[in-house]
């Protein structure tokens, strides 16, 4: 058996590699089909000078709405059905943000539509509302103001028709339904079928299965609404969608005034700043698609909707940034629109409830914050996470993972995880180790963590059907599976063969699975074992779109169409659980997933997916990576190398290069494609890849910070040039360069085959030091770019002025043995000659930080003249001499290296004590002063000055 369905794994592959035919476009799937075309309609109706006004006006009661503090319910009406009634609630949040919510009341089915998106996206379904918020109406505009006063936040309701507009200081930042494409399906009853009703239509073409309605009794009507042969059930290939609900989707017109630039929407594999999805010379012509699925060797630039789905969108002009959060679980389908006015939006849903928040900024910096306070900030991660992970499909053999960790050690390249793939598991029954080949899975892990490391298993949510199987047993037995459509256990096709699946929106389900990772109940598993969550699209091979059919039932009685992009964070969320407290003494989890929402961040890393080891998919990654980053995705990175094929030496050198500043760095590879572990491979191409994985530990001190800052401000680790320069324009769209957290490192991956030089573009007045040498690119009050050599062996690393580096520079087998290391600072003097840091330690694996068990050091250099000084101090509300803090009381800075000094020193002194150093004047050839101050005598854990004369 298990060689069987290993056969089928691989003859599957090529099978299932991308075909556009094997998933559906906006034409082809009728609620976008219909939804989409009101805004044609519109740009015909425009196109002809006809009117085309919106049918939702607030009613009679809009005047005195029912109001609580800071929040305010108006009714709603269409004239296209006036006797269906809706609701719009407006809260004004504590944040600065505004919610604005539209659901249909009074049914007269029994139907409602989903509403519980929020409880698994926002830390609180229902955020705190602002006291100080207040209403007012006059000539039927309700005006909201809310914020703090400075800010100049409003929010004007126009009643008839319907418009939102949020302003600051009475700039437009947003406008809803400014294009009147705002449109909620109303819950109706099936009609009985017409004598000519076509049968079998399957809507595979564009307008197949509708026409306009004539509607002579309401003339709007036939603009927003078109008949549809689908509205009850839609079939697609071989499948069939019963649609019990029938028509329930809804249009959303957001408009960007004075925006240049759109950013967000992950996931996708296009450019960072999304170009036009309609319109005259579009980039795209089909619109971003948010429906998580599992698809194999994705194509490099398309809209076509991968493994992820953050409805979040971020405009941006040089005055202004501005953000809006859907919260909306179905499938939804976003156009763009760049226009001479800014930018329009137009997003169509299946189903749920109208629910979206508006982030007012006005930076980048105040997004990234207002987000993370409605989602919750990043998870801080177990410092092992940060270093190279290494994996592929398979390790085959116990003996073979040992032999990994040995053969790294052996030519000298550290190494933190060694992962697992599904052949560990006998028939790929997740929890059940193969033991002919692994046959003793817990001194398999005792040896790899007796070097420092940790392991990673896979665990996807597929259950193989089979009455031995105790996770089978005991989910159908407490009736936590998903049903189907009749409510029967839905059952389908995956790794393990016939396969149920878990639904971990039943409560029933959480405790269940926290006590299956338990040591008690995983026999096989130790400290040292983490997870990995794929395939949690979740991914069906034999179901549409291979996923997994919308018309099952979830607990509740929520369909799958309703929940199927939180699904695999509902997995991931349960999974990071169980691991975080299968320990009395609480440690933290490490848990990949490749499906995500927002507010996935809280639970862990991700990674894009299936890529190709080709030039176009290591171009197109960086994009990717700052787009989930700014959706607070940011610990991301990509199966280094790719997943599929046998790439080069030369590009498998550049994608390690590129690894190595990915947030989350794991090589990983198909079971078709030949071995590169980086000990494979000659000289010089494995001293290439080893110089690239030691300089990630080297910089792990840095790293650490940033991801600190994620999870304290909600600041992404990895900075897209649009956040980090918010003014300069010409940077905007620049998505094949980054910044590491706040450490001045700016990094581009070389991404061109043959590529011997890499130009870099520099935004700011300010000077940029190579890492790798003494290279100094000088300021310019003008932004522009420079050239860099990049032969193989070396890459595009700079040091903005004005940062501080920190650094550890003795690379041992295992991040986790470097504890007691000293440090390296890296002070990279700006155009004043001054420069800042910051330096933060903790264990990295507990959460002792969280009562203070930490260190955190501002680091400050200050010029007076030709001296200066070089000081740390502590910032935070910990005590200096926490427990942490005492552990590491010895460790202190090796050296100290400063860049762009600009006189010659005659001593520099601690404490009134001298400290050796030497001094490389600059020359006019490019290269900077170097100043190195060696073994200054001062501990990280102390305030201390470092005085240069």
């Amino acid at each position: 058996m298990r060689l069987t369905l290993l056969a089928l794994a691989v003859l599957l592959a090529p099978a299932l590699a991308v075909k556009k035919q094997d998933f559906k476009e906006c034409a082809q799937t009728s609620f976008c089909r219909r939804l989409r075309s009101i805004a044609s309609r519109s740009e015909a109706a425009a196109a002809e000078q006809r009117a085309f006004e919106s049918p939702y006006t607030l009613g009679s009661g809009a005047q005195t709405p029912s109001t609580s503090a800071g929040s305010w319910t108006f009714p709603l009406t269409s004239s296209l059905y006036p006797d269906i009634s809706f609701s719009l609630r407006v809260d004004a949040l504590e944040a600065g943000v505004v919610r604005v919510r539209a659901d249909e009341v009074g049914s007269a089915t029994k139907w409602r539509r989903y509403n519980e998106t929020a409880r698994w996206a926002l830390l609180e379904a229902e955020p705190a509302l602002s006291a100080s918020a207040s209403l007012t109406t006059a000539d039927g505009v309700s005006t909201v103001s809310y914020g703090a006063k400075e800010d100049g936040l409003t929010l004007e309701i126009t009643h008839s028709p319907l418009k939102i507009v949020q302003k600051r200081h009475g700039t437009p930042l947003v406008v809803f339904n400014e294009r009147s494409l705002f449109h909620v399906e109303h819950f109706r009853s099936k009609p009985e079928p017409a004598p000519e009703a076509v049968e079998g239509a399957e809507g595979e073409g564009e307008g197949e299965g509708q026409k306009v309605l004539a509607a002579p009794e309401t003339p709007d009507r036939s603009w927003f609404e078109a008949e549809d042969n689908d509205l009850f059930e839609e079939r697609w290939k071989q499948w069939t969608d019963s649609k019990p609900k029938g028509p329930e989707g809804f249009s959303l017109d957001f408009s960007f005034p004075g925006s240049d630039h759109v950013f967000g929407l992950p996931e996708h594999a296009s450019p960072l700043s999304l170009p036009s999805t309609v319109g005259e010379g579009s980039y795209y012509t089909e619109p971003y698609r948010l429906w998580n699925v599992d698809i194999f060797e994705y194509v490099a630039d398309s809209s076509m909707a991968l493994y992820g789905a953050v409805p979040l969108l971020h405009a941006h002009n040089k005055d202004s940034s501005v953000g809006v959060l859907n919260l909306v679980g179905s499938e939804t389908w976003v156009d763009v629109a760049h226009t001479d006015a800014g930018v329009k939006t137009h997003w169509v849903s299946e189903s749920g409830i109208v629910d979206f928040l508006l982030l007012p900024g006005p930076r980048p910096t105040d997004l990234f914050k207002q987000y993370a306070e409605l989602t919750g900030p990043a998870q801080m991660p177990p410092q092992f996470a940060t270093a190279y992970h290494q994996c592929r499909w398979n390790y085959n053999t116990q003996a073979e993972v040992i032999e990994v960790q040995d053969k790294f050690d052996e030519v000298d390249i550290p190494l933190d995880v060694t992962w697992l793939d599904i052949e560990y598991a006998e028939e790929h029954r997740y929890f059940d180790w193969d033991k002919k080949n692994f046959p003793d899975p817990v001194k398999m892990q005792d040896e790899v963590a007796s070097k420092g490391r940790k392991m990673v298993a896979i665990v996807d949510p597929h259950v193989k059907k089979q009455d031995s199987f105790r996770i089978y047993t005991d989910s159908r037995d407490q009736d936590i599976l998903i049903k189907k459509a009749d409510g029967n256990n839905f059952d389908g096709w995956c790794w393990t063969g016939s396969s149920v699946w878990v639904d971990f929106f039943n409560p029933k389900s959480w405790e269940w699975w926290t006590r299956m990772f338990t040591f008690g109940v995983w026999k096989d598993s130790t400290k040292a074992l983490f997870i990995w969550n794929d395939m949690n699209e979740p991914s069906v091979f034999d179901g549409p779109e291979i996923t997994m059919p919308k018309d099952n039932i979830h607990v509740g009685g929520w369909e799958h169409r309703d929940v199927h992009n939180i699904n695999g964070m509902m997995f991931h969320n349960q999974t990071q659980h169980a691991i975080t407290v299968r320990e009395a003494d609480a440690k933290r989890p490490f848990v990949l997933s490749r499906s995500f929402f927002a507010g996935s961040h809280r639970y862990g890393a991700i990674w894009i997916g299936d890529n190709l080891g080709t030039w176009d998919h290591l171009a197109g990654e960086t994009a990717v990576f700052l787009s989930n980053s700014i959706a607070g995705m940011s610990f991301v990175g990509s199966d280094v190398g790719g997943f599929f094929g046998n790439p080069s030496h030369e590009i498998l050198v550049r994608w390690y290069q590129a690894g190595a500043f990915m947030p989350f760095f794991r090589a990983h590879a198909h079971i078709d494609t030949k071995r590169r572990e980086p000990y494979l491979f000659d000289e010089p191409i494995r001293g290439y890849i080893r110089d690239a994985i030691r300089l990630r530990y080297q910089l792990l001190p840095t790293w650490y910070n940033a991801f600190h800052d994620a999870a304290t401000h909600g600041y992404p680790v990895i900075w897209p040039q649009y956040a980090y320069f918010p003014e300069d324009e010409g940077g905007f769209a620049v998505d094949d360069q980054y910044y590491v957290g706040d450490s001045g490192l700016l990094f581009k991956p070389v991404v061109t085959e043959g590529a011997t030089t890499t130009d870099v573009y520099l935004a700011d007045n300010q000077p940029y030091y190579d890492y790798f040498s003494d290279r100094v690119f000088p300021a310019s009050a003008k932004p522009r770019n420079v050239t860099i050599d990049t032969p193989l062996e070396s890459f595009p690393l700079l040091v903005q002025g004005g940062h501080i580096v920190p650094s550890r520079q003795r690379v041992r087998r295992a991040s986790t043995l470097m504890w007691q290391d000293p440090f390296s600072l890296v002070v990279a003097l700006d155009r004043d000659g001054n420069a800042q840091g910051q330096l933060y330690l903790d264990d990295g694996e507990g959460y002792g930080f969280e009562s203070g068990e930490y260190v955190h050091r501002a680091l400050s250099f200050k010029s007076k003249g030709y001296a200066g000084s070089l000081a740390s101090t502590k910032t935070g509300d910990n005590a200096a001499d926490n427990a942490w803090a005492k552990k590491i009381a010895h460790v202190g800075v090796e050296r100290v290296v400063v860049l762009g000094f600009r006189g010659l020193p005659s001593s520099v002194t601690v404490g009134g004590k001298e400290a050796e150093f030497e001094f490389k004047v600059a020359n006019k050839g490019g290269e900077s002063s170097v100043l190195v101050i060696k073994n200054p005598g001062v501990k990280v854990v102390d305030d201390w000055v470092i005085e240069i004369a």
